[in-house]
């Protein structure tokens, strides 16, 4: 790749961290493609390429703006780290989104779970960070005790740690995380510990080998969850806790989800499609829970704050050993409301996907982009959801950029498409 300007000052210059040993440089990124290491900040104009050759970091006080269509190339023989101490705005469309991914070599059945950079690491002074139309694949590094991440004191900052896709922890911050697909990790997709959260629209799948949620959320959060398609996770497409005693207590609504064959790949009690744990505040409605393994859990010695609610979600499982682990009075199946659609024999419930295989290998965490978990017109689940509840960011997230953004209305059918117009 033809590269239009490299940053010189990597070579020219070294600014290094406290207990560091990568120099960070000063590097004010510029509208071409470009290599970059060390501190970054600006804009990664439209359409633009940039590899990272080691850990960059956003510092504190500043912001680094990524256009539609830009490709952040990862060195997967770095396995870069991406440390946002500033603010992250990640703006990609539909027709163009922004990537972080490694080169076509490395993007291989052999690779599929990842490791090859880690992830994109919101510090405690990060104020804002947006993920819109934004693919992130092929991370998950390990940490080591040379990492950036541990010594800077960031995630859990301790070696042998598989790092999550993101990472957020400022309980007064703002996070948005929308229109996205999350695929090729090693183990979680998302760990939040804090802020005011819209993920919505998003897309899982191909996630995690010995356990990983692609939505993990602690104490601090006040989240929407909306319209999150999950596929075959290893562990829970959401856990929700309120562990780290951290102010406010997490209050989760999480409406019009679908989730597909979560839970299967852990087989251990928390292997399965929503946890709930540690005194968390959580709604959850029109939620489609389709061969999961268990449905809504609870952890029985440190349960759910009793004000959770939880109704209109719907139950399938294609064998009955499915629809068995699902039933209320075994495994700590929380109970739902008078509107639950939760059958007793196998193959009841039919949502009537458009293009879905129902008898699909439960443990198989393969995805294929032609499947259409739309609903067909005559699919049972349309009209059968609610819109009679409460919502965090009705009115809207405002960001110090002009941009402001509001959490989906919910909708009257379950799960998160309805039909395909």
């Amino acid at each position: 790749m033809k590269l239009k300007q490299i940053f010189t000052a990597i070579a020219l210059a070294a600014v290094v961290f406290s207990g560091c040993e990568k120099a960070n440089i000063d590097v004010d990124t510029t509208p071409q493609d470009g290599s970059a290491i060390g501190e970054v900040s600006g804009v990664w104009t439209k359409g633009s390429v940039h590899e990272i050759k080691g850990d960059i970091i956003v510092p504190e006080g500043k912001s680094l703006t990524i256009e539609e269509g830009v490709t952040v190339l990862m060195d997967a023989t770095a396995k870069p780290e991406i440390i946002i101490k500033g603010n992250l705005y990640s703006l990609g469309t539909a027709e163009s989104p922004v990537k972080f991914t490694v080169s076509d070599a490395y993007r291989t059945t052999e690779n599929k779970f990842g490791k090859l950079w880690g992830g994109v690491l919101a510090a405690p002074t990060c104020a804002e960070l947006v993920l819109d139309h934004t693919i992130l694949e092929y991370g998950g590094n390990t940490t080591s005790d040379a990492s950036t991440s541990v010594k800077m004191g960031l995630y859990k900052a301790v070696a042998g740690e598989n790092l999550p896709a993101l990472w957020f922890s400022n309980i007064n911050g703002k996070l948005i995380v929308q229109n996205c697909i999350v695929r090729n990790f090693q183990e979680d997709c998302t760990y939040i510990e804090g802020g005011k959260i819209i993920f919505a629209n998003n897309v899982f799948y191909t996630t995690g080998v010995s356990g990983g949620e692609a939505m993990n959320f602690k104490s601090g959060c006040l989240a929407d969850v909306a319209y999150n398609l999950v596929y075959s996770c290893n562990t829970n497409a959401l856990k929700l806790s309120n562990s780290g005693d951290r102010i406010p207590q997490a209050y989760i609504i999480a409406y019009n989800n679908t989730m597909i064959n979560t839970g299967w790949r852990r087989p251990t009690a928390k292997g399965g499609s929503v946890w709930l744990e540690a005194t968390v505040h959580a709604d959850l409605y029109n939620n489609l829970f389709a061969n999961t393994r268990f449905g809504i859990k609870r952890d029985p010695k440190k349960k759910e704050d009793a004000r959770s609610l939880n109704d209109y979600n719907w139950y399938y499982g294609y064998g009955q050993t499915t629809v068995d682990q699902f039933q209320v009075g075994s495994n700590d199946i929380v109970a739902g409301g008078t509107h639950d659609v939760r059958g007793t024999k196998a193959g009841e419930n039919d949502p009537k996907f458009v293009n879905y295989p129902l008898s699909n290998d439960v443990n198989s965490p393969d995805f294929n982009t032609a499947w259409d978990f739309h609903l067909q017109g005559n699919s049972p689940a349309l009209g059968k959801g609610t819109t009679d509840f409460t919502r965090h960011h009705k009115a809207g997230i405002a960001l110090s950029n002009g941009l402001t953004y509001t959490s989906p209305e919910p909708a009257t059918y379950i799960g998160a498409y309805g039909i395909k117009l």
